[in-house]
């Protein structure tokens, strides 16, 4: 089971390393950060929706008590997404993405002090191996762009990408069923980004370019969310929260594949050395959940 789960961590962060095209794609378009995280929640809650209203109905039945971490959760995507999104428009993807993934350390630090988790010196030098390839990989070494808000808001998805995840592990350690916690995590992200991306705005960038924006919208929400979050949240199950978020921090090597290929950037040679790092980190992690 937790080699299982060690591959669904690596494919989510595989597929969030797609958000950065998604964005690059969107943007010009006229899209804000917080109308893509609106995007991200609703086509997902949709699909979530129409699987359990075709396969299991089952998976709209949540006890009561849920709900208030079932918000929490949905607050907690809504930051993260949002936060991401802005952070990558204000500074650049590579930057971006180094910010979140702040997240493990956090993690890390939150599960060992509220979940009982082990801080092993094996999981502690993964970390810093990963941090320190996710630098490399982005280009953050000598390449920042320099912009203090976006930043700070980058930072903040990295609070909440970590918060996430601890609400998350309690829902599942409750014994809450993950598709249902993710389901309804989108639903309140749908209604807390409803309410503040100005809707008003969505249809008139749409129709614009209705054949070109309406399967980017779709092909986000999918590839960028809601697979990767059900593997994510599957693996949950198995895993200790500091662990799988280290795990999904491949995302930046992915983000970085995914710009050369696409986008015929170069890759550096301290990109190569930061995805040795990056792999080197999740072999360690691996050994020391075997």
């Amino acid at each position: 089971m937790k080699q299982r789960s060690f591959i669904f961590i690596i494919l989510a962060g595989i597929l969030w390393g797609t958000s950065g095209i998604f964005v690059e794609f969107l943007a010009p378009y006229g899209f804000t950060s917080l109308q893509m995280t609106f995007f991200r929640s609703v086509v997902s809650f949709i699909s979530m929706l129409i699987f359990a209203l075709v396969h299991d109905r089952k998976l709209l039945k949540v006890k009561l008590k849920d709900i208030v971490m079932f918000a929490f959760s949905g607050l907690a995507f809504f930051g993260t997404a949002s936060c991401y999104y802005f952070s990558m428009q204000a500074t650049s993807v590579s930057t971006a993405v180094v910010l979140m993934y702040t997240a493990p350390v956090l993690v890390m630090i939150f599960s060992v002090a509220f979940l009982g988790e082990k801080l092993t010196p094996l999981k502690t030098i993964s970390v810093l191996c990963m941090i320190v390839g996710c630098g490399l990989v982005s280009g953050i070494i000598g390449g920042l762009k320099f912009d203090i808000f976006g930043i700070a808001i980058g930072f903040l998805s990295g609070i909440s990408y970590s918060a996430y995840n601890i609400f998350t592990k309690i829902e599942m350690r409750r014994g809450g069923n993950p598709l249902s916690a993710t389901m309804y995590c989108f639903l309140f992200s749908t209604v807390i980004s409803f309410f503040t991306c100005k809707p008003q705005t969505i249809a008139g960038n749409i129709a614009a370019s209705p054949a070109v924006t309406l399967p980017l919208i779709i092909a986000l929400g999918i590839f960028t969310c809601i697979l990767p979050y059900l593997l994510y949240t599957i693996a949950l199950k198995n895993l200790p929260a500091g662990t799988a978020s280290a795990l999904s921090i491949v995302e930046p090597m992915a983000a970085t594949i995914f710009s050369v290929v696409l986008f015929n950037e170069a890759m550096s040679v301290a990109s190569i050395i930061g995805i040795i790092l990056i792999l080197g980190a999740v072999y360690l992690l691996s050994k020391n959940e075997a």
